[in-house]
């Protein structure tokens, strides 16, 4: 569990003491009690078995393949992923590839539903884009209609692994995963992934490496 699970989970036990002791009425003692349950549950951090195979991107979070198709943008064209996070999911991120650090940019914005299109482009998000010497992965953390706070513990110039964590999004949002147009895509619109675990694809030139790896032919 994330510490912000435990600062929403003692505070709202101390006031269901509280409210104990001044009114000895249960009913309303519960509600304290259930809503320091669900926040230590919402902030839970699983461990996760991270992938070793060569040249493997993995999800930045839980959630829904919502979009999967590729786009055009001033780098050239990228095949864009586009996970959904309800307030259900796992809500820590984690960082898709290994490599350094070469963008980190905050930009604020609008709140819409993460499920529309606009979201990527209008609401508040970071963008932070990796390089391995070879190729370069961006994601961005797009906060959704009742996410309101963005958490990213990354600075350009930081190296990073796959995997790591990095941050959260809070209470539903979305992650969007920009790969090389070639990329050996791992997923389709529909698929449930997990942050850190599930491959959403392998580099180009690494395909044959990576699925010998994990045991495909």
């Amino acid at each position: 569990m994330v510490r912000d699970g435990f600062y929403y989970g003692v505070s709202l036990l101390l006031v269901a003491v509280i409210v104990w002791v001044g009114t000895r009425w249960v009913s309303l003692t519960a509600v304290p009690v259930l809503l320091a349950a669900f926040f230590m549950w919402f902030f839970r951090d699983p461990k996760r078995e991270i992938p070793t195979g060569p040249g493997v991107i993995v999800s930045p979070g839980d959630g829904k393949v919502e979009e999967a198709e590729w786009i055009e943008t001033t780098a050239g064209s990228r095949f864009r992923v586009s996970i959904f996070l309800s307030v259900f999911n796992v809500h820590v991120n984690r960082v898709p590839m290994s490599g350094k650090v070469t963008l980190m940019e905050y930009r604020e914005g609008q709140f819409l539903n993460a499920m529309n299109a606009e979201s990527a482009v209008l609401n508040e998000q970071t963008l932070v884009v990796i390089d391995d010497g070879i190729h370069s992965v961006s994601f961005k953390q797009i906060a959704g209609l009742l996410a309101r706070r963005i958490v990213c513990n990354l600075d350009a110039g930081d190296v990073v692994e796959r995997g790591q964590r990095m941050g959260m999004i809070k209470f539903g949002s979305r992650v969007d995963v920009l790969m090389p147009a070639e990329v050996e895509l791992r997923v389709k619109v529909g698929d449930v992934v997990q942050g850190g675990s599930s491959v959403l694809g392998v580099l180009p030139g690494y395909g044959e490496a990576a699925r010998a790896s994990d045991g495909r032919s």
